[in-house]
């Protein structure tokens, strides 16, 4: 129990506590913007969200504070933080709804992937490969852009949005093999 207890309250996690916490403020902040400081201090929880992201992993690593619950709630304080941004920039910009049909097909796919190689191959995702992190980057990048500047030109504003959607694109092609790979049973190798 104290293990438990102690999981509970490591730094990493902490952080990760806080990025959930972020989310509402980010939604409750945004949903209300008017002034140029109002989106620009939404898009600065985006940036304290995306720092918090790098910070409680790069903590874990260095620090050896892995948890398991670290391993479950980082993408759960990712993936809210992500689809909280799509949601409300999908709302102000439909080229968005492209990124949120993605979104929900690469998460979901990542999902299905991860739970079968765990039952076929005992194996499963053990953190995010290189080129999701960079998706996730480009894709943090382009939304505090979009956010602190809401009257951006269109065409910034949507080759923005082509960019995240590319590189979550090609995100998501790169983790199919991977998951082919992870379901395959040992011999089959």
């Amino acid at each position: 129990m104290d293990e438990v207890k102690k999981d509970l309250f490591t730094i990493p996690n902490l952080l990760c506590y806080f990025r959930i916490l972020l989310v509402p403020a980010f939604l409750y902040v945004f949903s209300n913007a008017v002034t140029r400081e109002d989106y620009l201090f939404a898009a600065g929880i985006i940036l304290i969200g995306g720092i918090t992201d790098f910070l409680d992993g790069f903590i874990a690593r260095k620090f050896n504070m892995i948890t398991q619950l670290g391993k479950l709630i980082d993408p759960v304080a990712d993936k809210l933080m992500q689809l909280a941004i799509i949601a409300v920039l999908a709302i102000k910009f439909p080229l968005m709804r492209l990124l949120i049909v993605l979104f929900l097909i690469k998460e979901s796919s990542m999902l299905i992937g991860n739970l079968y190689a765990m039952k076929t191959a005992h194996r499963k995702l053990d953190g995010a490969k290189w080129f999701g992190k960079l998706s996730t980057a480009v894709f943090y990048v382009v939304s505090v852009l979009l956010i602190a500047d809401p009257l951006m030109k269109a065409t910034y504003r949507d080759g923005m949005i082509f960019i995240a959607i590319f590189f979550m694109s090609l995100s998501f092609l790169l983790y199919l093999p991977v998951f082919y790979q992870m379901s395959k049973s040992p011999k089959e190798k």
